[in-house]
């Protein structure tokens, strides 16, 4: 498996699986903010930790751009709300978002 890219014309990190399967969230710039409205793990590769990789890869760039957070995906928001860590990246108008 390959590393996270920034497809930065598609607008979504994405992680090629092989075989043509591809992972990927999507996002949308909004000033100084980064909207994560859709994150996508192809069918049999639920819970091996994609999902995971790529919303560390997407926070760590955003956090490399001085960019705030705003978790959309529930699956994204999610995350977050587990990592404490992560929290100094969200947007303080999306704070409710952690807590679906």
């Amino acid at each position: 498996m390959s590393d996270v890219i920034d497809n930065r014309q598609e607008r979504r990190f994405e992680l090629d699986l092989g075989g043509g399967g591809m992972a990927f969230t999507a996002y949308r710039l909004e000033g100084n903010r980064i909207v994560f409205p859709h994150t996508v793990v192809p069918e049999g590769h639920e819970g091996e930790g994609i999902g995971s990789r790529l919303v560390r890869a997407a926070l760590s760039s955003a956090r490399e751009r001085g960019l705030s957070v705003v978790p959309q995906c529930s699956f994204f928001a999610a995350y977050m709300a587990r990592h404490p860590e992560t929290h100094d990246l969200l947007d303080p108008d999306a704070a409710g978002l952690l807590d679906h």
